[in-house]
């Protein structure tokens, strides 16, 4: 992170000696009109459990997984508790968060296999064993309801990973699911929508067949496992009524659609992101969306105090290589599919890691133009770093100050990736593949007065004032000037000034296309307020960023 401060200068100087105090002090938009939620302008922290933060050391060896795996590539410890901790802590809350996105965090396969780099167990939760239960490396149900009422009370959403698309791979401990709820072969080859879908991802990743509407029985191993845990009487009543009820056949897409609405309807999960979107029948996914909208629903019902507000499930796809630039249309080589009119909000835009070449403004208009155009009312959610992404914005997080300011003032919703706030290493001496997108939270390099607590800051001013203005992120920008470039933000009442590569010394920022004179203003990024005069402010901090907003 050297090359940061040899740019940065003075401003590095300002942040570390103030900017923590001034983070503080705007942590609930207190000088500002308080905006409602809005999943459009959202900024959300993606994490991988096991990797985040361990809260509960006893929970750290369970299903007998004690075999010496490759480097990252076992259970490190992460877990629910974790993340209250963090909560407790107002981690997410100094950082602008108001959604936590988290790996699935069920029942994982017990054994281990190798993918050619040496014996792996399921510590990243996408090899399924059992959609009912959580695994108890990540905790408890216990814990889980104490996370969603914890983050709820914070004003922080909780999205969970959803898989119906392949359940664990086989192991020496894990058998394979029957004929009529898998497919073992072929091997996806993406050559047509069909070779896409009726396939298995990878070998020895048995894909779900989401195309039968047939009724098939449960799966024996499931059977005997809640036999002998004392819950299958119950599992088959619940399953019996959620069929009857939807007047559904008892095919398998719609058992796995039972058991991940359940954490909706049991604890007010408030949105899941969905895995391997584009290998699964699109209308797979508008079912989805009306079952866990119809289990919200309900949870809030029964649950009227502990409902943050009246928004509806949301419901966000991974679309591998989808960008913002395919508008709603992301084209198969033989057929094109509109996603959005398949039960998603929005979809994970594969885009902002690869703008090292475009200007802020050249980036920002460009999404801009897109969302309130061809998007119509539906967005994206944009990341610099991802979980199986090998190819990031700055993998070598040379300048991790730039990917922030890219993220988390672009439009459409912000994705955090756990340590892109601190500049945790995507590169790990002895880890092959993508464990190395997938270290330990490097918690231990937040020293006061440090780099990484520099950028850190950085990323709590601009999440906090994203957070705090849903213009930020759902807004309409309206250009005004170029160099510097100065722009403006609104959606609905809620409107913004934000200015970038501005002079590192005192600084004029024209305001009258927005505020009358005698307006009072405060920009969040120095934490400085003025009073407007000649349809102007005079900003004298050494920072290139201005974040101005109206204050009450």
């Amino acid at each position: 992170m050297k090359k940061i401060f040899l740019t940065i200068g003075l401003a590095s100087l300002f942040l570390s000696s103030c900017a923590k105090i001034t983070v503080q002090g705007n942590q609930e938009n207190k000088s500002t009109q308080k905006q409602p939620f809005v999943w459009n302008g959202a900024n959300v922290y993606f994490l991988l459990t096991d990797r985040f933060n361990n809260g509960d050391k006893t929970n750290d060896i369970n299903y007998g997984r004690t075999a010496e795996t490759a480097k990252l590539r076992g259970f490190e410890g992460g877990d629910i508790r974790g993340v209250i901790q963090k909560i407790d802590q107002g981690y997410f809350t100094d950082l602008g968060i108001n959604a936590i996105w988290m790996t699935p965090i069920v029942e994982q396969i017990h054994g281990y296999v190798d993918e050619g780099q040496g014996k792996t167990y399921g510590f990243h939760g996408y090899w399924t064993k059992d959609w009912t239960t959580l695994d108890k490396n990540f905790g408890t149900e216990k814990d889980l309801k104490e996370l969603v009422d914890k983050a709820h009370a914070k004003g922080i959403r909780i999205m969970l990973d959803a898989v119906i698309n392949h359940t664990g791979p086989v192991t020496n401990v894990d058998g394979v699911f029957p004929v009529d709820w898998v497919r073992v072969s072929p091997q996806c080859t993406y050559e047509s929508y069909k070779t896409t879908i009726e396939c298995t991802l990878v070998a020895n990743l048995p894909d779900i067949l989401t195309e039968s509407e047939n009724d098939v029985m449960l799966p024996p191993q499931l059977l005997a496992k809640w036999s002998q845990e004392g819950r299958l009487e119950k599992e088959v009543a619940e399953l019996n009524a959620f069929f009857a009820k939807y007047n559904l056949p008892k095919a398998p897409k719609y058992y796995i659609m039972k058991w991940l609405s359940d954490y909706v309807r049991k604890y007010g999960v408030d949105a899941y992101r969905v895995d391997t979107v584009k290998h699964t029948e699109e209308d797979v996914w508008k079912k989805f969306e009306q079952i866990c909208n119809d289990a919200l629903a309900e949870y809030k019902a029964n649950n009227p105090t502990k409902a943050i507000d009246n928004t509806d499930f949301f419901l966000l796809g991974e679309v591998y290589n989808y960008t913002i630039n395919d508008g709603q249309i992301f084209p198969f080589p033989d057929k094109k599919v509109n996603y959005f009119e398949n039960g998603f909000d929005a979809l994970i835009n594969f885009d902002l890691r690869s703008s090292q070449k475009e200007s802020y403004q050249q980036l920002f208009d460009r999404y801009d133009k897109i969302l309130h155009n061809d998007m119509n009312g539906k967005t994206v959610m944009s990341y610099i770093t991802s979980h199986d992404d090998g190819s990031p914005f700055d993998k070598n997080r040379e300048n991790p100050w730039d990917a922030g300011t890219r993220l988390l003032l672009a439009p459409g919703i912000s994705q955090v990736y756990y340590g892109d706030e601190t500049a945790r290493p995507l590169e790990v001496q002895g880890v092959d593949g993508d464990a190395n997108l997938r270290s330990v939270m490097n918690w231990e390099d937040i020293k006061p007065n440090s780099e990484t607590e520099s950028l850190l800051i950085h990323f709590q001013k601009l999440g906090q004032f994203r957070r705090n203005h849903p213009a930020v992120g759902a807004g309409k920008q309206t250009d005004l000037q170029n160099s510097p470039y100065i722009f403006t933000r609104k959606y609905k009442d809620d409107e913004v000034i934000i200015g970038l590569d501005l002079s590192a010394n005192r600084k004029e920022i024209d305001v009258k296309s927005v505020w009358a004179d005698g307006t009072k203003v405060r920009d969040a990024y120095s934490n400085q307020q003025f009073v407007v005069k000649d349809g102007k402010i005079s900003i004298d901090a050494p920072t290139t960023i201005v974040l101005v907003e109206k204050v009450n």
